[in-house]
């Protein structure tokens, strides 16, 4: 079966999704699919890569560049720039390259039903939830709504268009707030992923506040009294106004381009465009306003909740009934936005929550309700906290999660025995399952669902020739390990094991759930261990779903 690998996209997560492609690439089973890479421009617009475009450092990177010294995203570079370099395709050609999309792409259009429904039109089955479970995932303003009905979760929230924020007297509605919410308050971009537009006020300071109210609708206010740097512009170097400029293309803290000057409706796609209207608006004195073109209309505000935070990944069975994953615990941060998820080395992670086997039960039951009662299938990933009280408060549905090799899902799916490949086949397989559901095309993909299960039946009953990759106990022997692992893995040609040994009288076969254990200490202490009654449960109520993988 060949498939389409879509990465990219027009969302400000487009640098989680590249990195997500490279993995989805690099851990498909060769020997059951043929992948083929579809990359998904900042204009929406289908174009057809090699596996050299993946193996750059970032997406930036990767694009053609012009002169200016600037590294920028191609909405800011002329439309034929990728014409000449990346072949474009159409939506009604993609059945002519591929059987199957897998969508690794996040965010606006690429996660809220945009792009499933363009697949929908053109008959091509892909990856992860259907329309309902998108729309409804991508909404966290809905989200809390539907929560609530689902569960009765009580949590204190408060929404406000942009018009009449803007309109608002912003130390009265701060007040106001602060009442209903307390501090520190929680303030939510409610249309993005990957923790993008999310900003935690903690003091009582307005300028922080409404700092924090302009990140989440992606604009930025220029005046002498704004609460931008931007309204410094006049006395900033030509260098300093290139790195500001230069920020201002970073989709996970500037606004990006193309941005677009409210009382004007100029368009700016570029830094230097960008650099020359400031030049020119700021010799003027005139308050302006700068705005995403794909700003939000809404900002969601939410009572900041102490506890043990969690994610939770949830997958289902054949029939259509979910089972939550092992929760994995984030401590050691102090706000899970996208530079603690991405950037820094500080956050940690444990499997399952630091709680009781009652409350880690009592997270499981909450996530898999949830996912079904949204009407979310094939796979999802949840968020919340375990209050002190021993409530189980959920947000966040996440209905593509980051793909990186060491993302939560992929960990927590190792807990029940699925490596990277294993995972992926799953994830494809069910995805044709719950499309079959959906009355289009059936006959056709009830013919790619039998080819499938003829040939994972088939791997069942004539395995794999076994390929042992031994370590010793160094962090680079065993890094190495897991890295050769994973490519014997996706090869489909062997079975991989990997053989930890330790000394000339001690060694030891390392199973999936510790592949992801980052040093030599950390897997000796967990081999040291017994397993979590919680992970051992886990794993026999999933066992009918691995059997088919493993």
């Amino acid at each position: 079966m060949k498939i389409g690998i879509f990465f990219g996209g027009p969302a400000r997560e487009r640098e989680v999704s590249y990195a997500g492609g490279r993995t989805a690439l690099a851990n498909l089973d060769k020997g059951l699919f043929e992948p083929v890479l579809v990359f998904v421009d900042g204009r929406g617009r289908f174009r057809l890569v090699e596996p050299e475009f993946l193996m750059h450092p970032s997406l930036r990177d990767a694009l053609p560049q012009d002169k200016s010294g600037f590294s920028v995203y191609d909405e800011s570079l002329d439309q034929d720039v990728l014409e000449a370099a990346l072949p474009e395709i159409r939506p009604e050609q993609f059945r002519d390259h591929f059987d199957m999309a897998f969508l690794a792409m996040h965010g606006p259009d690429c996660e809220d039903g945009a792009i499933q429904g363009l697949l929908e039109w053109y008959k091509m089955p892909y990856t992860g939830p259907g329309l309902v479970g998108s729309a409804v995932g991508i909404n966290k303003i809905l989200q809390n709504e539907l929560i609530a009905l689902a569960n009765g979760q009580q949590k204190k929230t408060a929404t406000i268009s942009r018009d009449a924020y803007e309109q608002a007297d912003k130390a009265q509605f701060f007040q106001s707030l602060t009442e209903h919410l307390g501090l520190p308050i929680v303030v939510k971009a409610p249309h993005q992923g990957s923790s993008i537009g999310v900003a935690i006020v903690r003091e009582a300071d307005l300028a922080q506040f409404c700092r924090a109210v302009e990140q989440c609708f992606f604009t930025m206010s220029i005046r002498p009294d704004g609460w931008s740097k931007l309204s410094e512009w006049s006395d900033l170097s030509a260098g300093e106004k290139r790195e500001m400029a230069q920020t201002m293309v970073s989709l996970d803290s500037g606004i990006s381009f193309p941005v677009v000057i409210e009382q004007t409706g100029e368009v700016i796609h570029h830094p230097n465009d960008f650099i020359e209207k400031l030049d020119a608006l700021a010799s003027s004195g005139s308050s302006i306003t700068l705005a995403s073109l794909n700003a939000e209309d809404e900002v969601l505000f939410e009572e900041f909740i102490s506890g043990q935070e969690f994610s939770c990944g949830v997958i289902q069975d054949d029939d259509q009934m979910a089972i939550a994953l092992p929760p994995t615990e984030i401590y050691n941060v102090t706000s899970f936005d996208f530079e603690s998820k991405y950037k820094l080395n500080t956050t940690k992670k444990r499997i399952p929550v630091e709680t009781t086997l009652e409350n880690n039960r009592k997270i499981q039951l909450a996530v898999a309700e949830v996912f079904t009662r949204l009407g979310i299938n094939v796979y999802a990933r949840i968020d919340g906290f375990l209050t002190p009280d021993g409530r189980v408060l959920l947000h966040d549905p996440n209905t593509i999660p980051g793909m990186s090799p060491s993302s939560l899902i992929f960990k927590q799916m190792a807990e029940i025995g699925l490596n990277l490949s294993n995972s992926l086949t799953y994830l494809i397989r069910q995805s044709l399952r719950e499309r079959i559901r959906s009355g289009k095309d059936t006959f056709h993909l009830k013919r790619l669902l039998t080819d499938l299960d003829a040939q994972l039946a088939n791997r069942k009953a004539n395995p794999l020739p076994e390929r042992v990759i031994s370590f010793g106990s160094s962090d680079e022997e065993f890094l190495a390990a897991k890295q050769q692992y994973n490519e014997l893995a996706a090869s489909g040609v062997v079975r991989p094991s990997l053989m930890y040994i330790k000394g000339k009288a001690e060694s030891h076969e390392i199973p999936v759930y510790l592949l992801f254990k980052d040093t030599i200490v950390e897997l000796e202490i967990a081999l040291s261990q017994p397993r979590h009654s919680l992970l051992i449960e886990t794993v026999e109520q999933t066992a009918h779903i691995t059997a088919r993988y493993i």
